[in-house]
């Protein structure tokens, strides 16, 4: 599932250091994480992490094995101001902007299997093949 936070006024280089650390957890520890980070982009990342998890409510996915992705976050529009200076000139100030998208993924826990279980599935292919050819001869 997908969230997105656009035109969210923090510079991106700022914003990308909350971003960071939250990348590859899961939803609860990430949760957790953004409560207790003192960076101001903490609370519009929980926010928009905490709508990504309502999506996929909403499309029926079980929260519990959600992982967050991805985290991307962009360069959105900068708005010019110029500032005062010496002499009668001005120099520009950017007011930078950024557009986040947040990507959750259901992690997907494989079991090891046993070294037995090869042995099993070829006595069972051999067993298959043996009664096709056996078969083929009383036929023939």
């Amino acid at each position: 599932m997908k969230a997105f936070l656009k035109n969210y006024r923090q510079s991106p280089r700022k914003v990308r250091l909350v971003a960071g650390l939250i990348k590859g957890k899961r939803v609860a520890d990430a949760n957790t994480h953004l409560s207790f980070l003192p960076k101001r982009a903490s609370l519009p990342i929980q926010k928009l992490l905490n709508s990504a998890v309502a999506n996929a409510k909403h499309a029926g996915i079980n929260t519990d094995n959600l992982i967050v992705a991805t985290v991307t976050v962009d360069k959105g529009i900068v708005m010019k101001r110029f500032m005062p200076r010496a002499r009668g000139s001005a120099s520009r100030i950017n007011k930078r902007t950024s557009h986040v998208v947040l990507t959750l993924a259901e992690k997907v826990t494989t079991e090891k299997k046993s070294k037995s279980t090869p042995k099993k599935v070829l006595a069972l292919k051999v067993a298959k093949t043996t009664k096709k050819v056996t078969k083929t001869a009383k036929k023939a």
